[in-house]
């Protein structure tokens, strides 16, 4: 099994000369800030495309700050648009580098500031120069999924975003007929009814309206097609079961009230190539923990942080309602309801959030160390 590509954590401890690079990524140049670890740098703006000039770059930079040929090379930039071949491209080439989160890095709370690509760069070459120093707090380094891991996350968001689009297409066409006071069901037969269809005074509807209404449908239509392709790969792939991934999304769906997007969605996001040491990893990485304010006499809960995977902790939010639902007599059910089932609606959905880290972490431990939380069904067939 192929696991996320751990941050580096090499410290630099000796006086070996080392060469640090950051890289600002724009869609057209890059922004490249050099420097030695002392006083020295060097800036250079490359184009996007050529790795050819980045190697020359590197070369020519080693050569100005007086580096050793064989100097060796650290490197970051921020996790973005460009995804994670930038990471693999220079790790083929022998450089140590880290993608970093963008929203961890620290910047001034004054109302204007200066910004320029120029001036990131800089500061992220004195960013990295101290993480590799050894301080670790400096910023947040995202793990970087294998390629096949990366592939693997393909299908279920193609799904999510072509299942908004049929929803958009749908809404579209039942807003266009409801222009006319008409309510016409989308299935097959559709064409047939809408040609079939009058205005409320018996006449038939505007050609220019029944043309756009016919555009949509079809669009919809293939959307729809695509939906239903990509939905049979996903079965076809469990019925082979001959992955580690779809081991894992059988053994999720055989607890009721998890279904096979679910499952899936939590194991090629989550479970399938992230290495956690404990709960207390898993609920960071959903963004499922807390963030206490305590400062002077002010002291309140200021709700979870939101820094983890966006799709795994909206999914968990909503697979704990299910589970209060499919799973009434679970330990983590009864413990909901002694908690918060008393409260009101805004005591439930604050609640609802706590479950959901709980079972999250329960369905890592099911999966990781084979624990079934107590008295939780599980299927007899899927």
């Amino acid at each position: 099994m192929h696991y996320a590509q751990a941050a580096p954590v090499i410290e630099i401890t000796t006086k070996a000369p080392v060469l640090f690079m950051a890289m600002e990524l724009s869609a057209k140049k890059w922004k490249l800030c050099f420097g030695d670890g002392g006083t020295r740098h060097r800036e250079v703006t490359v184009a996007t495309d050529s790795y050819r000039t980045l190697r020359e770059a590197v070369a020519q930079a080693k050569d100005r700050l007086g580096l050793p040929a064989d100097a060796a090379v650290f490197s970051c930039y921020e996790a973005g648009r460009d995804g994670f071949w930038v990471h693999r491209y220079l790790t083929s080439e022998g450089i140590c580098n880290v993608v970093v989160d963008s929203s961890s890095i620290e910047v001034p709370r004054r109302s204007r500031r200066r910004k320029t690509d120029r001036l990131d760069a800089k500061k992220l070459l004195r960013m990295l120069i101290r993480y590799h120093q050894g301080d670790r707090t400096i910023w947040s380094v995202v793990r970087v999924p294998s390629e096949e891991a990366e592939d693997r996350r393909r299908v279920h968001r193609d799904l999510e975003r072509l299942k908004k689009e049929r929803t958009a297409h749908t809404n579209r066409i039942r807003s266009l007929l409801a222009t006319e006071g008409l309510r016409i069901k989308l299935d097959r037969h559709f064409l047939a009814r809408l040609n079939a269809s009058r205005r409320w005074n018996d006449s038939p509807l505007g050609s220019r309206l029944k043309a756009e209404l016919v555009r949509e449908y079809q669009r919809r239509t293939l959307v729809h097609d695509q939906i239903r392709q990509l939905e049979k790969q996903q079965l076809a792939e469990l019925k082979d079961g001959s992955t580690p991934e779809a081991r894992k999304v059988l053994r999720l769906m055989g607890l009721r009230g998890i279904g096979i997007t679910t499952a899936w969605t939590l194991v090629h996001e989550f479970f399938g190539w992230r290495l956690f040491a404990n709960g207390k990893e898993v609920g960071s990485a959903a963004g499922l923990t807390g963030t206490h304010y305590n400062s002077g006499g002010s002291e309140r809960d200021q709700g979870i942080s939101k820094a983890g995977n966006r799709r795994v902790r909206r999914l968990m939010v909503e697979v704990a309602w299910r589970w209060l639902q499919f799973q009434p007599q679970s330990g983590l059910s009864r413990w909901f309801q002694v908690r918060f089932g008393g409260g009101g609606k805004r005591m439930r959905r604050k609640g609802i959030v706590a479950l959901a880290r709980r079972l999250l972490v329960a369905l890592w431990r099911y999966l990781e160390q084979g624990l079934v939380a107590e008295e939780v069904i599980v299927k007899e067939t899927i």
